[in-house]
């Protein structure tokens, strides 16, 4: 069996040579142009926080209701029940599509179906905490937020909530609290920001670790106790660097490892001399590109 896992990789790869990642994906998958998102950088020690909102960030899939239909930050239309998405308005929402505290795989089973559990949904919550297309700040697309949501008829529609904070050690004593709780980590968001859909400084991730996003170049067999599995994949970063990932793998994963062409996040600390990161370690399987 484990035998075949790789020779299938190795099939895999060949025809990845010859044939774009996007051409492999199932029809069903196939990408509409990606909603045009505002993408968060990293908040770092230092940084004011004057003016910013915060929240909790939700590890679940990014949801973007255009007012008619769910789609994933990547484009690809999701497939909910229609009593999940009938009851929202016809205003833009943006948010993430959550299962609960450590559910991120089963938030990603969920969305990526083509054919909807009920079951799967009914555990299923839309996270908003933007509004698109709503004129003026952040400041004011919030007060709007806050009027459309809750929805009595659909409860599984949440506005994400806002607080404020001064200082570095109230954040960071809120990103322990959050983490201590199962949470991800935490957004800000600049209260006098306009919705901008590209990646800036009026939105920004604090976590208590790094993370990145690399593409799978290649799977490494391994050695000793893992001999005839995965040992580690070799993988690429946006900017072209590449290097092994071979920490943090379930004996699962590395029975049925990511496949060749695949996007994975991956933790680390910090960058050495060479700029490659430090003690990198397999986190999940991306449904899409880098954030």
């Amino acid at each position: 069996m484990k035998r075949r896992i790789f020779l299938y990789a190795a099939f895999a790869a060949a025809i990845t040579t010859a044939t774009s990642v996007t051409s492999l994906a199932p029809a069903a998958y196939a990408r509409e142009p990606a909603p045009p998102l505002m993408l968060a950088e990293v908040y770092r020690r230092g940084m004011s926080l004057d003016g910013f909102w915060v929240s909790e960030k939700y590890d679940g899939v990014r949801g973007y209701w255009d007012g008619k239909q769910l789609w994933t930050r990547g484009g690809e239309r999701v497939t909910a029940p229609i009593w999940f998405t009938a009851p929202l308005p016809r205003t833009p929402l943006d948010g993430e599509l959550w299962a609960g505290h450590g559910q991120f795989e089963r938030a990603l089973s969920t969305v990526r179906s083509q054919t909807p559990n009920d079951a799967a949904w009914r555990e299923m919550r839309f996270m908003v905490f933007d509004l698109p297309a709503q004129p003026g700040t952040f400041d004011l697309r919030l007060a709007a937020l806050k009027k459309l949501l809750p929805i009595t008829s659909a409860p599984w529609v949440m506005p994400v909530a806002q607080e404020h904070t001064t200082t570095h050690a109230d954040l960071q004593a809120l990103l322990d609290k959050t983490v201590k709780l199962g949470g991800e980590g935490l957004m800000l968001h600049r209260g006098a920001s306009l919705y901008r859909g590209e990646r800036n400084g009026d939105l920004l991730k604090f976590k208590p670790y790094d993370d990145a996003e690399a593409r799978v170049v290649e799977q490494l067999p391994g050695k000793g106790r893992h001999t005839g599995r995965l040992g580690a994949l070799l993988v690429e970063t946006p900017e072209g660097r590449r290097f092994k990932l071979g920490g943090g793998f379930t004996d699962a994963q590395r029975d049925n490892p990511p496949a060749v062409g695949a996007w994975v996040t991956y933790r680390f600390n910090g960058a050495n001399a060479s700029g490659l990161p430090r003690f990198a370690r397999f986190l999940r399987v991306r449904e899409e590109g880098p954030t």
